[in-house]
């Protein structure tokens, strides 16, 4: 399988994972702003689980610039991935419906903290059919960055059992850390 066609595939599932998301919002039952606030749980939910998707598929962009080939660890590694980001519509859905209750935030952000699992298995597979080309591990590094954000989640999971708003900023702390594309990739890939 190349590369492109890999990429084409991840990008459908995304599209798919935000289409699912956007579909389980229903109109609020009025014209006024009363109206409105019954569904800011679930809409709040939405933006980030957006947010978070689009963060997922811009670094997917990115990463796959920087490989030539696909290899059939990769290519489970990335289905691996598929699979936590295909969680994401229920677990927003749930979070959204629940007003932000402790057992929907800390599985929400389970879900996120396996995706980012995923993601460094997809990194660590790619870095390892490129032994030749040391590109992508030139600009992965120590994933010093990766590593902070599944610290925020691991610790953010614990905290919404206690604070599950609390829980939520944690959530929100990880995807300004990644709302900038990572330009790791892009250095690299211009020298």
């Amino acid at each position: 399988m190349t590369k492109g066609r890999l990429e084409a595939f991840s990008d459908g599932v995304m599209a798919v994972i935000i289409t699912i998301m956007v579909l389980e919002l229903k109109a609020p039952m009025g014209a006024d702003w009363a109206a409105i606030r019954p569904i800011l749980p679930q809409f709040t939910c939405y933006i980030l689980s957006f947010i978070f998707i689009g963060i997922y598929w811009s670094n997917h962009h990115h990463m796959m610039q920087a490989v030539e080939r696909i290899t059939g660890p990769v290519l489970w590694a990335n289905l691996h991935l598929l699979f936590w980001l295909s969680l994401i519509p229920f677990m927003t859905a749930w979070v959204g419906l629940n007003g932000f209750a402790s057992l929907p935030v800390a599985l929400y952000g389970v879900v996120m903290l396996c995706a980012a699992i995923a993601y460094t298995i997809l990194v660590r597979s790619l870095i390892s059919c490129h032994a030749h080309n040391q590109t992508l591990a030139k600009a992965i590094g120590d994933d010093r960055k990766g590593n902070v954000s599944m610290l925020i989640y691991a610790l953010s999971v614990i905290m919404a059992f206690y604070q599950p708003l609390v829980a939520c900023a944690g959530y929100v702390l990880v995807s300004i850390i990644w709302l900038v594309p990572d330009r790791r990739i892009e250095r690299v890939l211009q020298k």
